[in-house]
C-alpha cells in the first residue's frame, strides 16, 4: 500500500507529519481528520465495528424483561435482561424485513415485529412466525436477531460487533489494573446526562484529556483546584492512558457533599486520575464518585454525548440524596457548557480551507499519545506519516 493512501478512498492526500513527530516538535491534526466522510466511514469501520464499547450500567436493566435500544453509528441495537436475569445484546432487526422490533426502553416478555408480527424472545431468537409453514427449509429453531459480544466489567455493560475480535479480557485489563481500586461494581448510577454537539466526537476525548485549557477555560468553575504533570500519565499501547492528578469534588467550591467513597477513606481529598478506553470511553475517578464519559458519532460533524454519575450504594439512603445529586448534574452541565462552545468552534474551523493545524504545547502529551493511536489505526503505522488519503 502507498503510504500517502488510506484503504477504501480515492481523494486527495492529507498530510499527517505535524502529528507524527515529538510532542516538543508536533503539531495537531489537519482538519480533514474532523470533518472527512470518507475518514469518517473509515472510522466507524475500523474503530467502532472492531472495539469494545461501553454502552451502559446494569442498573439501568435491573429486573427480568428490562431491556434498552440505542443506535451505534446508525446501526439499531438492544441489549436486554432474559428471564434467568442474564444479558444478551442483539441487532433491532427482525430477521425477516428488517422492521426495528422494539423502541425505547422498558419492560417486556418478548419483541414483536410491528409490521408482520414475527416473535423473539428477550435473547433475539424467533419464537413464532406465522404463515411461514409452505416456506420450504425455513427453520424457525435456527432464526434469530444477529448478535453482538457482550461483557460486564464491574458493573459497566460493553458490546462488540466483531464476533471475531480480541477478548475483553485483553481489551479491559488496562483499566481492571490502573482503575479496579474504584470498585465501580460497588456504586450505582445517581444521574445520567446526555448531550447533542455539533462538532466532530474525536473532539469529546481530546477535550477531555487536553488539561492545558484547564486553568484558561475553566477558570470560574473548577480550574484554580487542578494541578498535574506529565510525569504523571502512564501510557498505554493503541492510544489509551492513565492520568493521576490533583482536584477538587466536581462540585460548586469544590464541596464533599456526599464524603468520601468508603473504600477511598485513606485517599486525600484531592485524589483523581483520568482513563482513556479506545475509541471512546473516558473514566473520571474522584474521592467521591467515578464518572464515564462517552461520546458517540452521529456524522462527521456530530455527536451524542453521555455523563454517568456513579456514588457508593451507601450514599443513596440519605434523605438529601436528590438534592445533593441535582448539584452534581447541574454543576456537571455548567462545565460542559464551557467546554461544548470550544468544541463547536473547533469544528467551524475544520472545513474551512484557512484553517493550518496549530504547533502542540508539551502540556499536550495525553491528546498527542491518543492522536497517534488513532492515526495508527485509521491509516495504518506510518513512521513519520508523510500523508493520506481523505
Amino acid at each position: 500500500m502507498d503510504s500517502g493512501s488510506m484503504p477504501g478512498a480515492q481523494t486527495a492526500k492529507v498530510d499527517l507529519s505535524g502529528p507524527r513527530r515529538s510532542v516538543e516538535q508536533a503539531s495537531h491534526a489537519p482538519g480533514a481528520i474532523y470533518h472527512s466522510p470518507e475518514i469518517y466511514e473509515r472510522e466507524v469501520e475500523v474503530l467502532f465495528k472492531k472495539e469494545w464499547l461501553f454502552v451502559g450500567r446494569v442498573e439501568e436493566l435491573p429486573n427480568p424483561g428490562d431491556y434498552a435500544t440505542m443506535r451505534i453509528c446508525g446501526e439499531p441495537i438492544v441489549v436486554a435482561r432474559d428471564r434467568k436475569g442474564q444479558l444478551s445484546a442483539f441487532y433491532n432487526m427482525c430477521v425477516h424485513r428488517g422492521v426495528e422490533v422494539a423502541e425505547g426502553s422498558g419492560n417486556a416478555r418478548s419483541f414483536k415485529c410491528p409490521y408482520h408480527g414475527w416473535v423473539y424472545d428477550l435473547e433475539g431468537k424467533l419464537k413464532g412466525a406465522a404463515h411461514m409453514d409452505q416456506s420450504v427449509g425455513f427453520d424457525k429453531a435456527n432464526c434469530r436477531m444477529r448478535p453482538l459480544r457482550l461483557e460486564l466489567w464491574r458493573g459497566s455493560i460493553f458490546v462488540c460487533f466483531d464476533l471475531e475480535g480480541r477478548p475483553f479480557e485483553e481489551a479491559i485489563a488496562p483499566f481492571e489494573k490502573d482503575f479496579g481500586f474504584l470498585q465501580m461494581d460497588r456504586c450505582r448510577l445517581g444521574n445520567k446526562i446526555r448531550l447533542e454537539l455539533n462538532c466532530n466526537w474525536k473532539f469529546v476525548p481530546e477535550n477531555i484529556m487536553d488539561f492545558y485549557h484547564v486553568n484558561v477555560l475553566h477558570a470560574g468553575t473548577f480550574g484554580s483546584n487542578f494541578t498535574w504533570s506529565n510525569d504523571d500519565v502512564v501510557l498505554r499501547d493503541r492510544g489509551e492512558f492513565s492520568i493521576w492528578y490533583q482536584a477538587a469534588p466536581p462540585t460548586p467550591g469544590g464541596e464533599l457533599l456526599l464524603g468520601k467513597m468508603p473504600w477511598m477513606e485513606d485517599r486525600e481529598v484531592s485524589f483523581a486520575s483520568h482513563g482513556f478506553m479506545m475509541p471512546n470511553l473516558t473514566i473520571f475517578g474522584r474521592i467521591d464518585c467515578v464518572r464515564p464519559f462517552v461520546a458517540w458519532p452521529l456524522g462527521p460533524d456530530r455527536c451524542e454525548v453521555f455523563v454517568y454519575h456513579l456514588f457508593p450504594e451507601e450514599v443513596f439512603e440519605r434523605p438529601d440524596i436528590e438534592e445533593k445529586l441535582a448539584i452534581y448534574e447541574e454543576y456537571q452541565l455548567k462545565v460542559l457548557g464551557e467546554d461544548s462552545s470550544m468544541m463547536e468552534s473547533m469544528q467551524r474551523a475544520m472545513s474551512s480551507p484557512t484553517y493550518v493545524a496549530g504547533r502542540m504545547s508539551a502540556l499536550e502529551k495525553p491528546l498527542h499519545h491518543y492522536l497517534n493511536g488513532y492515526l495508527d489505526r485509521i491509516f495504518g503505522d506510518r513512521g513519520a506519516g508523510t500523508g493520506a488519503g481523505a
